[in-house]
């Protein structure tokens, strides 16, 4: 079922308004519309734009965050830039680039950016830190997590002794679906799956790195990688409140659900409403809308140390 038949918005977004889905003039068919970005074909290039949707659960919500999108887009060209690993990123300069007459170039500006095409590895990359979300559901039933067994008596957010690589599916549609290394090994190859899996952790420990010197804890995050020319790099979101787990250190307390700068604020509404999760989700109040808001632009501020430029 595709749940965006009824989100419709006419592309324009300025600060504090959300901005559901984009159009281009022209009719530059999206190649592919996801739970948050549009992605459209330029050519030899992409544009990705991220809109403010917000999915839980494996449904699109009916009510945007807005600004997420920009969160997401100024965070990920953040890390592209800080990690200096191989990525696809080309520009965030909205007036340069190649765009049909008549773009409303100012609901694009901050929220998307041009990128080169990659044949994109249809693995999700996953890295842990921490024990928390459905490799906490796993490990209770298992004692493992995607095959690997870990020790006894960890509790619900215990942090690991090293970080384990635990890769997915790509799902179009619905949740992607945990898998072993060797089931990722078995259909891209193993020497593909190594690097990939060596690559994966150091990008997180970079990232980890930097996050724990401006308090916030990476509890696992899931990366993207593509070839272009033969050249591995990393695509779409990269260490976002969209791709992972951000925990302030100042309230980390292992044997519960942690607070949170990610949408488990919204997870945890969604859980009290009363919702079934099988019929269309309902309408967020406005006190979790704001409070989402508040804690993507925290994390991004604190990562950054940067003023979020729409706050």
């Amino acid at each position: 079922m595709d749940q965006l038949h009824n989100l419709r918005a006419n592309g324009r977004s300025v600060a504090g308004q959300a901005l559901v889905e984009c159009h281009l003039p022209g009719d530059p068919y999206p190649v592919r519309r996801g739970k948050v970005r549009d992605i459209f074909d330029l050519g030899d290039r992409l544009l990705l734009v991220s809109t403010d949707r917000i999915s839980a659960f494996d449904w699109v919500l009916p009510t945007p965050i807005p600004d997420k999108g920009r969160v997401l887009n100024l965070l990920s060209a953040f890390w592209f830039a800080t990690l200096n690993v191989p990525n696809h990123l080309l520009s965030l300069d909205v007036d340069q680039w190649p765009l049909p007459e008549g773009t409303d170039r100012r609901a694009l500006a901050g929220r998307a950016m041009l990128v080169r095409k990659a044949e994109v590895i249809p693995f999700e990359c996953v890295v842990r830190g921490y024990l928390d979300g459905s490799a906490w559901k796993e490990y209770q039933q298992h004692g493992s997590v995607c095959g690997i067994r870990l020790p006894e008596g960890l509790v619900q957010g215990a942090q690991l002794k090293e970080p384990i690589f635990t890769p997915a599916t790509k799902a179009q549609t619905g949740h992607d679906v945990n898998v072993t290394f060797d089931y990722m090994a078995e259909r891209i190859g193993r020497e593909l799956a190594e690097e990939l899996r060596e690559r994966s952790i150091a990008v997180y420990r970079m990232g980890a790195e930097h996050a724990a010197r401006r308090g916030i804890l990476i509890a696992d995050t899931k990366f993207e990688w593509g070839r272009i020319g033969g050249q591995l790099v990393l695509v779409d979101e990269v260490l976002t409140p969209d791709s992972s787990r951000f925990w302030p250190a100042d309230t980390y307390r292992p044997g519960g659900s942690q607070v949170s700068f990610d949408k488990q604020f919204v997870r945890d509404w969604l859980e009290q409403s009363g919702w079934d999760k099988q019929s269309p989700p309902p309408e967020l109040p406005q006190e979790v809308v704001e409070g989402t808001r508040r804690r993507y632009i925290e994390a991004y501020e604190r990562l950054t140390d940067q003023p979020f430029p729409w706050k």
